[in-house]
Order: C-alpha cells, then sequence, then structure tokens
C-alpha cells in the first residue's frame, strides 16, 4: 500500500502514520472518558470507501468499519475474518469459501451474493478503483469487468448462501494475502455502487460504525452491539483531525489522545522521559521508502546510466542514519518481515565519482543539459522533508544537478501519483501481505496499474511473471530475489530506509496486540 502507505487496523503496516500540519482538534472529546479510545488521523478525509482508499489513515480507519473474508493474525499468520474455513481445489486455482454466521449494521445477514456483488462493484469500470484492479485480477472474468465487457464476475460462483467458489485465471500462492487489502472487504448492496460519502452508506460487518463525520474536524466510530464475535469493549473510538504532528505530541501529553505514532526527531526526549519512555514502543514494519523516478515525465530517467548516477548519488546512509534519527538504510526494495527479505543485501553502493562518471557518460557532464527537474513529497512530513532536502543536497554536490522541492498535501500528492504528474517523488511502500509479490509483481512489472514510474524491463517482467506461479516457495523467493537484484541493477527506483515506527500507547489502555502489519482489530481494547 502506498504510504507517501495500507494497512487496516488489521492489516495496518502503521499503527497509525501521522503526518500534516494544522487544526482541528474536536474539544468535545473528555481527557477522562473510559469509554472512548481517541486516536487522532493525520490527514483530511481522502476516502471512506474501501474499494476506493489508499492511505494508511484511511485503511486504518476503515478497517474496524469493513471486514474481508481472510486477515493477519497476531502470529502473521492468515486466517479467517468472515470465512469459517476454506479449501483449495484444482491444484490451488480454486477456492471454496464457508462464510461465518455474521451481519451488517443495519442487521441484514451477510451473504455469498453479498461477497459477489462488492467485488463487481469494485472492479467495475465505472466506479474506478484504483486498486481493486491489481488486488482482484487473479479472479477469472475480472478484466472484462475492469474494462466494462461484463458486469458479471463470471470467476465466482454462489453455491448457496454461505459459500461460494473463487476460481482463478492461474494458482497464485498470494492469492488469500491479497483478499485482505480493503478493496477485498464485504460491503452491504444499502452502500450502492457509487464512491461511500456518507456514513448511510458505510455498511459493514465490523467491530463499529461511523456516528458522526466532520470533514476537517472529527471522525467517530460506535461500538457494534451485534458484532458476531461480542460486542467491543469501548464504547467509542474518536478520530480527530490533526494535522499537526506537535499538537498531536501535547494531546497525547495532556491526555486527550491515547494512542500515537510519533516524528522520529521527538524519539530521543520521549526516550530520556521517566514517564513517557513507559508508553514507548518501537516497532520494525515491512515497509521501503524510496524515491520513484518517473521517465514519462522527465525523459532523462529512461537512460540507465541516468538512473544509476542518481542511486549511486544519493548517500541513503546519511539520511537514514543522520537526518533522520535512525532508520535502518534500506539495500534493497523489498522490505523486513516479507518472504524473501536479506537482511544483509546490500544493493548498489553510494559511490560519488562512478556516479559523475555515468552521468557524463549519459550526456549530461555536471548535470549540463538535463531539464529542470522537481523533488514531490508529502507536505507537513518532517521525515519527508528531511530526506528529500538531503538528496537534493547530494545531488548538486556530487552531480551539479539542482533539483527544486515541491511539497504536496497528501491527497493532491496521491492524485497527481495516480495521475502520472510528477517527476521524481518520495513516498513508501507497506507491505499489504507479507510476499516480495507485492513489492515487486505488483508495483513495478511493466502491466501493472500500480508502476507509476512508467519502468518496463522485460528481464524484471518475466522473472516476476515465473515467481508469481511457482508452487515451490524456495524457487518463488529465488526468482523474486533475481528480480530484485535486476530492479536494483538498473536503479528503477532509489531505496533510502526501512520503517520503524515509535508509537506511544497511554497506560490507560490494555488490549492492544500487533503483528507486522500493524495493530489487530481493537475488539478487545479497553480504556481504564
Amino acid at each position: 500500500m502506498y504510504c507517501i502507505l495500507t494497512r487496516t487496523l488489521i492489516l495496518g503496516i502503521a499503527v497509525l502514520s501521522l503526518v500534516g500540519c494544522g487544526k482541528g482538534f474536536s474539544s468535545r472529546t473528555s481527557s477522562q472518558s473510559t469509554d472512548t479510545l481517541r486516536i487522532a488521523l493525520g490527514s483530511n478525509i481522502t476516502t471512506l470507501d474501501p474499494g476506493k482508499v489508499q492511505d494508511i489513515d484511511y485503511i486504518d480507519l476503515l478497517g474496524n468499519v469493513f471486514e474481508g473474508l481472510v486477515r493477519y493474525d497476531e502470529n502473521n499468520k492468515i486466517v479467517g475474518q468472515l470465512a469459517e474455513k476454506w479449501d483449495v481445489k484444482d491444484g490451488g486455482k480454486t477456492y471454496v469459501f464457508h462464510l461465518k454466521n455474521a451481519q451488517f449494521h443495519n442487521g441484514a445477514k451477510l451473504t455469498a451474493d453479498d461477497v459477489k456483488w462488492t467485488f463487481e462493484r469494485n472492479l467495475a469500470e465505472a466506479f474506478g478503483s484504483p486498486t481493486a484492479p491489481n488486488y482482484l485480477d487473479d479472479i477469472v472474468g475480472a478484466s472484462e469487468v475492469v474494462h466494462g465487457k461484463s458486469e458479471t464476475l463470471s470467476g465466482i460462483t454462489v453455491v448457496d448462501p454461505t459459500t461460494l467458489e473463487i476460481h482463478l485465471v492461474a494458482p497464485k500462492p498470494y492469492f488469500l494475502g491479497k483478499l485482505t487489502y480493503p478493496c477485498a472487504f464485504i460491503l452491504s448492496k444499502v452502500s450502492g455502487k457509487n464512491p461511500i460519502t456518507s456514513k448511510e452508506q458505510a455498511i459493514g460487518t465490523g467491530p463499529f460504525a461511523f456516528s458522526t463525520i466532520q470533514p476537517g474536524q472529527e471522525i467517530d466510530l460506535v461500538a457494534n452491539g451485534n458484532y458476531y464475535l461480542g460486542k467491543p469493549k469501548v464504547a467509542k473510538i474518536a478520530r480527530p483531525i490533526i494535522l499537526d504532528a506537535a499538537t498531536r505530541l501535547n494531546q497525547f501529553k495532556s491526555g486527550s489522545l491515547d494512542m500515537l505514532t510519533i516524528q522520529r526527531q521527538d524519539l530521543p526526549s520521549i526516550q530520556k522521559d521517566p514517564v513517557l519512555s513507559k508508553q514507548l514502543q518501537i516497532l520494525q514494519r515491512p515497509a521501503v521508502y524510496y524515491f520513484a523516478l518517473q521517465e514519462k515525465n522527465y525523459p532523462p530517467f529512461k537512460n540507465e546510466k541516468v538512473r544509476l548516477a542518481f542511486l549511486m548519488a544519493i548517500d541513503r546512509n546519511n539520511i537514514a542514519t543522520n537526518l533522520l534519527g535512525g532508520y535502518p538504510p534500506a539495500g534493497g526494495f523489498v522490505a523486513p518481515g516479507v518472504l524473501g527479505y536479506r537482511p544483509d543485501y546490500k544493493g548498489v553502493a553510494y559511490d560519488p565519482t562512478k556516479a559523475k562518471t555515468l552521468l557524463a557518460e549519459a550526456g549530461f557532464p555536471g548535470g549540463k543539459g538535463l531539464p529542470p527537474l522537481e523533488l514531490s513529497f508529502r507536505a507537513q512530513s518532517v521525515d519527508s522533508a528531511r530526506a528529500s532536502e538531503g538528496a537534493a543536497i547530494d545531488l548538486e554536490k556530487n552531480l551539479g544537478i539542482k533539483v527544486s522541492l515541491r511539497d504536496y498535501e497528501w491527497g493532491a500528492l496521491l492524485d497527481k501519483r495516480n495521475k502520472n504528474q510528477l517527476q521524481m517523488f518520495f513516498q513508501s511502500w507497506y507491505a499489504d501481505y507479507l510476499d516480495p509479490q507485492n513489492f515487486l509483481s505488483m508495483l513495478v512489472t511493466s502491466q501493472s496499474r500500480m508502476n507509476h514510474d512508467g519502468f518496463a524491463d522485460r528481464l524484471f517482467d518475466d522473472l516476476c511473471a515465473r515467481a508469481d506461479v511457482e508452487q515451490d516457495e524456495a524457487k518463488r523467493i529465488q526468482l523474486y530475489q533475481q528480480a530484485e537484484d535486476r530492479l536494483m541493477s538498473v536503479a528503477e527506483r532509489i531505496p533510502i530506509y526501512y520503517q520503524t515506527d515509535p508509537i506511544l500507547v497511554s497506560s490507560r489502555v490494555s488490549g492492544i496486540k500487533f503483528n507486522a502489519l500493524g495493530s489487530l482489530p481493537l475488539t478487545n481494547v479497553s480504556v481504564h
């Protein structure tokens, strides 16, 4: 998932990824309330629709309202959520799901037809989901729905109200992982086929439902008293929108927030604080932060030597360790915690001298002849700003290239990235599922809708295609690692660091459990 994110409180790569600047805390939330869990949102509303969402803050929010067939548990294993169990047939080409006795917030019983309808809705050409065509594309007939050739998803068969079969175009070992992403969360037909914009449309099966939605101010969730796993222990989750990181931290210190992912620059002082240090957890995340090079909007990036020069000229160790305060530098693109991650992999070394030579060989000695270049990043994200500034300094110092920096409000940056309107930009990829396919085939192959770089490489595509259907895990890992090697050798992207989240959890909160991807559902969380 992109987060310049994804994941939900079930699948959240970070518990909260809070960046931004502005006002918005609602004084209505009492700092002493024991029936309310308070967690800030770090950005204004991007979407309330699981079929549209792409960013961590709102994937996290929607994960308590909607649910999928499966999810990751505390041990990072895929388990049933709305599916009681499933069978795999035809050598991995058919999955038979048996549904739990669950119901939607409006009291309607969940059926297999709701699953089929949801997938068809999210894949529909008119709906225009930025994610469903990639996460549900392994299902037979998905392409026809995406391109408007059919309204019916032929690869799903409703056997009876509690049983459905999903037929795949080929065996895909990572398929269940894809079903943990929000575009596979099941909706009530009351939601309709247009994007969800109101609480009346947002009818899921999750432990909480929307109670108030105040754009720019606060979003509140109320406990689902008829939740099939039992009513949550807290009556309400308050999500005040607080765009400024310093304000969020002050609100936590004053007792007005219960959980917070802090900015890296605040970590040293918190570690020294006798009270806050006891509420601090530092969690490794399966996420990589990197610079993307858009070849269409900046033609010099089509030249492999130019890309390699940029990669070798940026000192990722200095950015990660010094400028950002201690993130693990990234040698490759596949992050820790993901199948096939190589902890000792170094990728391409920092080498300013070689970088100068390569740029000259590409026809741009000392940067002469290169068109103006803009490096974009998320507004009010201190880490993003510092990383981008550090890269700009390195490029000027080592290659003679002056880069202009441009920050965008989060929603605007997402929109421009999705429309391929940026040149060079800083962003991250948080795993949606713990498989290298999610980092390589999903993002960078030439036919992927999520490839916003314009990169196309036949060898990389071939390695990924072979790995995607390989049933032997050891062979799959080897093929994906070869693909990662290829990706780094041609400098398609410039990885900078792997994510670790410093998280504050109030001492008055209990019952929060984490996995590699974030926090588990908040059903059993209580506030004292």
